[in-house]
């Protein structure tokens, strides 16, 4: 017997309690629900594989000031010499960063005629050469790399080959071969000729954040500045940054390389609000379930001390241990149910707001359904041990004490 009329007719005697109560219960599954989703959005999003050799690329920039530089010439110079280091796997010029929040973006069409044209979405753009891909740990699932002969060094060159991700390449063909596939960039023709498995570009919260494309062209020689990407092991990275500032000092002292860092350095940064964000998230959803079962905690030993006389006469007239704590139980069971409910319902209105305001996805009901079980979890640990005292008292003791 749950006794759920009696256990009404008493909440409906005293309504503060249990009102502020389930207040408090319908606000924490309202919260708890939206930032635990937001939580594991947070996560899920820092946990994608990149498609890099996150901890064996190494980044820096050069900076010429000597007027007489041929920039072309000195661009394959410092190439050279990066490759040659020790313990360097591969080295070269890159345009833009992966994962940098900083970048390249562009698209192509697929017909020389505008009004006929359907364009490609938008994609990460970048340039380099045949160590690109190397460079990058990007693994090539159709289609061939660049060769050193087919390298261009500016926008306006003729025959343009580009390797695209895989994401891209579903999203606009389909099952179809992207292989092979003309398409333009203005005026200028490009053909596909490779499929990266994975290609992340560099903003991380981009909904074209898979869709990537590198073009062959080394623009190193474009300007006096210039980025460079160094693959290496691991244990290696760290000994060289000295190594390859000296080198390049060596060939040439009248300039300046700084900004060592490495991309998963740059990644960390990146995510870093993400990270922030779930961190913030998750210390207040804890907060507010301590909070919810010390509400619950006490709201039982206060009406363990209101009904001691009640919880006597029960004692006197047969109830055992058990039915006393079944009582408790069910009284607060009731509450965070209903609370639960209507939490629920506040849970996805919330999310309907946030996903307006804030362009985030809707919360599916599984969040306000398992923060739900989660508070009748949180209701068991918080109401047992006041409820076992309660039925511990005796029937004497209890109508004495009052």
């Amino acid at each position: 017997m749950l006794h759920i009329k009696p256990i009404l007719s008493s909440l409906m005697r005293s309504k503060s309690a249990p009102i502020l109560l389930l207040l408090q219960i319908i606000l924490s599954v309202a919260i708890v629900a939206n930032a635990s989703f937001i939580i594991n959005e947070r996560l899920s999003l820092m946990q994608r594989e990149s498609g890099y050799a996150e901890d064996q690329i190494l980044t820096f920039n050069v900076y010429n000031f000597d007027p007489a530089i041929d920039n072309m010439k000195q661009n394959q110079v410092d190439q050279q010499i990066l490759r040659s280091l020790p313990n360097v796997i591969d080295a070269s010029y890159s345009n833009m960063l992966p994962l940098s929040d900083s970048g390249w973006m562009d698209r192509y069409v697929d017909s020389p005629d505008e009004d006929a044209a359907k364009s490609t979405p938008g994609f990460a753009f970048y340039l380099g050469n045949e160590h690109l891909l190397n460079v990058m740990g990007a693994k090539l699932i159709a289609g061939r790399n660049f060769t050193a002969d087919e390298i261009n060094t500016s926008l306006d060159d003729s025959g343009m080959l580009a390797l695209v991700s895989q994401p891209l390449a579903k999203a606009f063909w389909g099952d179809e071969s992207p292989l092979g596939k003309t398409v333009y960039q203005g005026e200028q023709a490009v053909t596909i000729i490779g499929v990266v498995d994975k290609l992340q570009g560099a903003w991380v919260d981009h909904e074209n954040f898979e869709y990537s494309v590198i073009q062959n062209i080394d623009f190193g020689g474009s300007s006096s500045n210039k980025s460079y990407m160094v693959r290496a092991l691991p244990e290696h990275i760290s000994g060289l940054e000295e190594v390859i500032r000296k080198a390049l000092h060596a060939e040439n002292p009248n300039r300046v390389v700084e900004n060592f860092q490495t991309l998963t350095s740059i990644k960390n940064l990146t995510y870093s609000n993400h990270r922030l964000m779930a961190t913030v998230l998750s210390i207040m959803v804890v907060l507010l379930l301590l909070i919810t079962a010390l509400g619950l905690t006490g709201m039982v030993m206060f009406n363990i001390q209101r009904r001691t006389k009640q919880i006597g006469t029960r004692r006197a007239l047969g109830a055992n241990k058990r039915d006393i704590i079944q009582y408790f139980m069910v009284e607060n069971y009731l509450i965070c149910i209903v609370g639960g409910v209507i939490g629920g319902m506040l849970a996805l209105v919330l999310g309907q707001q946030l996903m307006s305001l804030y362009s985030l996805p809707m919360v599916p009901v599984i969040y306000p359904i398992v923060s739900v079980i989660g508070l009748l979890v949180v209701t068991t640990l918080a109401v047992i041990v006041p409820a076992t005292k309660a039925a511990n008292i005796s029937p004497a003791m209890a109508t004495r004490s009052v």
